[in-house]
């Protein structure tokens, strides 16, 4: 598959270009590449993904996610790109964005507004190890864009109501009818008055100020799964921006960000534990006392026990999430318990004469070996 190009490459502009250069540089590639006019066999392709690359960079929570993300950060939020979606399916609607109006041979041809959905939001949420692990339910505080309560949404002020705007008449637009030796053309441009919204606000709302939205803070729930891991996403539906002009609101979407254990690793749904046992304990064997997740475990350590050794506890580690949302039990990881036998540094009298008469029973003589060292174990152990 081939890698997607970035925005900002795809319109040849800096990452820094104001809406006006992103304008300029889209007019020119869209003349230059729609396929009503370019016949190369990649024009097709190559105006769809200069849409793409518009539509994402003017829209200015588009862009931030963008900017910050990339394309993982708008894949969904911006609703698909197919066909020509920009706006533009023929060189009539080209001639009509990009010269002021519409080739119409007398006729003319509305560029219609409807509802949009709101955009999605982010929020980043932080839990310890044992609530990824088990699962939990957190009350957030999120700030947001919310339609004005005084107004609602109107933004003008209680008691009063937008006018249809005296310039255009409610249609957002004005038009100049011109002719020529190719026949009529309508000139259409958005109406300088009401800025293309059709209506005035005489009055604006006190409270939004006219602009129709205000920031609000809710408290939300959210029931984080067991299993999660950081980046792992929750999807609250509906509870991102207002939309407009009537379209439905956005998504907010939480992103776990889990904080590292003292004692504990995670590797996939496993859980690690480095665990010192001394040098009697290796040799003669032991049954010692190991943390988990879920309360202490008795593990048995049988004679002879090298550092490197790993032991599994099957069913100790982490719950595999369960993506269907219905809280079925889809089993657990493991924990594996590595093993390090600890050389004691210093010795009391009576250790180091007991060590003394033991070495007496062991001997010096050096012995090569084949089998594979700590550093193998380690590497099988750890699947490397």
């Amino acid at each position: 598959m081939a890698t997607k190009r970035d925005y900002y490459e795809v319109l040849g502009v800096s990452r820094s270009a104001s809406k006006d250069e992103l304008k300029k540089a889209y007019r020119r590639l869209a003349r230059q590449y729609h396929p009503d006019v370019n016949k190369d066999a990649d024009a097709g392709e190559r105006f769809k993904e200069i849409n793409e690359a518009y539509e994402t960079l003017t829209d200015d929570n588009m862009r931030a996610r963008y900017d910050r993300f990339g394309h993982a950060g708008v894949e969904n939020g911006a609703g698909g790109f197919s066909g020509f979606e920009g706006g533009f399916g023929s060189v009539a609607d080209i001639f009509e964005e990009f010269f002021g109006g519409a080739f119409s041979g007398g006729g003319s041809r509305r560029r219609r507004r409807g509802p949009r959905r709101g955009a999605d939001l982010r929020y980043d949420l932080k839990i310890s190890f044992e609530e990824a692990v088990f699962g939990v339910e957190k009350d957030i505080d999120v700030t947001r864009p919310a339609i004005c309560p005084a107004c609602n949404g109107s933004g003008a002020e209680p008691g009063t109501n937008p006018k249809s705007c005296p310039t255009c008449n409610g249609s957002g637009e004005v038009r100049r009818v011109q002719q020529s030796i190719l026949g009529s053309f309508v000139n259409v441009a958005t109406c300088p008055t009401c800025q293309g919204a059709g209506e005035v606000i005489e009055t604006p709302c006190q409270t939004c100020h006219g602009r129709k939205q205000v920031q609000e803070t809710r408290t939300l729930k959210v029931k984080i799964p067991a299993g999660v891991d950081n980046d792992t996403q929750i999807r609250l539906t509906n509870e991102g921006a207002p939309g407009i002009d009537g379209g439905p609101p956005g998504n907010l979407f939480v992103v776990i960000r889990v904080q590292e254990h003292k004692i504990y690793e995670r590797r996939g749904d496993d859980i690690w534990i480095d665990l010192e046992i001394n040098v009697a304990q290796a040799a003669l064997g032991d049954e010692v006392i190991v943390p988990t997740i879920d309360g202490e475990e008795v593990l048995s350590v049988p004679p002879g026990t090298e550092s490197g050794k790993v032991f599994r506890l099957k069913g100790k580690g982490v719950p595999h999430l369960d993506r269907s949302g219905r809280g079925a039990d889809v089993g657990r990881g493991d924990q594996h318990v590595l093993i390090h036998v600890a050389i004691p540094k210093k010795l009391s009298e009576e250790q180091r004469d007991l060590f003394e008469k033991l070495a007496k029973t062991l001997g010096k003589e050096v012995i090569p070996q084949r089998e594979k060292g700590i550093f193998s174990q380690l590497k099988d152990a750890l699947g490397l």
